[in-house]
């Protein structure tokens, strides 16, 4: 690349042009565009990109600067880490939407299933037991709690 191809490419990202445009306008690959642009700070939206309608946000987290892409779903977080560390801080807001009440088909106590409707057994004793009936008693199933002990008596 030709110092006079570097600053053309310098002057036409400044202008607000993709890294399309100015490889095609000085012919030369996308990436050779992309990988100078990187390393010489010009990376990232071009001016005009951000003129039509990008605005930016800030993160709940750690209230860095959020790029918004017009069309679409608002960013919240930076990161990855930050939406997974906000989340964790803020778990009463969740919006648990698949919680099922459902009955145990084998002991008939009532049990809540998060994100599976189909659920049979509110633990894998009552599977165990309402399967494989009088022959598991024998086995050594884990048992948690006096519910499991009335079951195996």
């Amino acid at each position: 690349m030709t110092d006079s191809q570097r600053g053309q490419i310098r002057r036409l990202r400044e202008e607000g042009h993709s890294y399309t445009k100015v490889a095609r306008v000085l012919d030369i690959s996308v990436n050779t565009v992309k990988t100078y642009c990187k390393r010489n700070g010009l990376n990232g939206y071009a001016k005009k990109e951000i003129s039509k309608g990008a605005k930016r946000g800030f993160c709940k987290c750690c209230g860095a600067p959020v790029m918004q892409n017009p069309g679409r779903k608002e960013k919240k977080f930076c990161s990855s880490y930050c939406r997974n560390k906000w989340w964790n801080a803020h778990l009463e807001l969740v919006n648990r939407k698949a919680n099922y009440n459902l009955e145990c088909q084998h002991c008939h106590k009532m049990f809540t299933a998060y994100g599976n409707a189909k659920r049979k057994y509110c633990c894998h004793a009552c599977y165990i037991y309402d399967r494989f009936g009088e022959s598991a008693m024998s086995w050594k199933v884990p048992v948690n709690d006096k519910h499991h002990d009335e079951i195996q008596s």
